[in-house]
């Protein structure tokens, strides 16, 4: 009986015992990324995992994660063309809504102010208003122009029921020691009435005006003639400018139908009209008068005058 042959020595034999060096060798484990995760791995069910490939870290973002989403929101903001049109949108209306309200008050001043000066001048209320030219732009440069007056019509002075309409235009206000500016020109148109030139005559001419019961106009011959009550009188007088100013020419005076000598009404109205129109500030002097159907319009002006500073004349102490 024969022995069976031994495996060769260079080959492990399948018949080695377990555990020792020539035993048959055991299967391997199996590997331990094919092999289920355990029991404690798996996440829980409902809840996100820990981490994600996704969501920025601090690290990554560089910004602790309660100030990471607001940042997220702010790029999404700014990458939304209609956010960022909006946003101009209402940059821009609140600066033309500032630009305007600056605007109407600054007008508002200025009309206050000029206002002021101008009633101090003619004794009654008026209405003040600048051109189209941006106020404020104008008060930066200290340049005016185009700006309207408009009086109320009761008096101008001791004038009763006369009326200004004034345009100034050109109004430097760089002044010095010697006055606050210069006004390039002043074109005022000027109108009487005949019941405010009864009225004035009436409680400043002495003899005269007492006289007054009416007044009536013949534009033909550029005269005015005050008639008295009762056919007592009347003196008859054709406005005209003399010296830069107004005069009235006494034409004839009669008294109780009688004609009599015009030195003493001329002298009397020689007074009146220069008190009532040759005394006005900035050299506004008379260019014109013509008698009118319900009047007398005149027209003054002035140019290149400077402003008085505000200790030689108050009227203008708060220009």
């Amino acid at each position: 009986m024969t022995n069976p042959q031994e495996p060769p020595h260079d080959d492990p034999s399948i018949w080695a015992r377990p555990g020792s060096e020539g035993g048959p060798a055991q299967p391997s484990a199996p590997d331990q990324a094919d092999s289920p995760p355990a029991a404690h791995d798996q996440p829980t069910a409902g809840l996100a995992p820990p981490y994600s490939e996704d969501a920025p870290t601090e690290a990554t973002s560089g910004l602790p994660p309660s100030e990471d989403a607001p940042v997220k929101k702010r790029r999404r903001w700014l990458r939304d063309p209609v956010s960022v049109v909006l946003v101009l949108v209402i940059v821009v209306a609140l600066t033309i809504a500032g630009l305007v309200g600056g605007e109407i008050y600054a007008r508002h001043r200025a009309d206050s102010v000029v206002a002021a000066a101008t009633e101090c001048v003619v004794h009654d209320k008026v209405n003040v208003s600048f051109g189209p030219t941006p106020f404020l732009l104008q008060h930066i440069t200290g340049h005016y122009r185009g700006i309207s007056i408009h009086t109320a019509g009761n008096q101008v002075r001791d004038a009763k029921g006369m009326k200004a309409d004034i345009l100034i235009d050109d109004v430097d206000l760089h002044g010095d020691a010697n006055s606050k500016g210069t006004i390039g020109s002043l074109d005022a148109s000027i109108t009487w009435t005949s019941d405010g030139i009864k009225q004035t005559v009436a409680g400043s001419i002495p003899f005269i005006g007492g006289l007054v019961n009416s007044v009536a106009t013949d534009p033909n011959a550029g005269t005015i003639e005050l008639k008295g009550a009762l056919g007592l009188g009347s003196v008859t007088v054709k406005p005209q400018v003399a010296d830069n100013g107004l005069a009235l020419q006494v034409v004839s005076v009669t008294a109780m139908g009688a004609p009599i000598p015009r030195e003493t009404a001329q002298s009397a109205l020689d007074i009146f009209a220069s008190r009532l129109a040759n005394d006005y500030p900035l050299g506004i002097h008379a260019d014109s008068v013509q008698v009118t159907e319900d009047g007398v319009a005149a027209h003054f002006s002035t140019r290149d005058a400077a402003i008085p500073p505000g200790q030689s004349d108050p009227c203008f102490a708060n220009l």
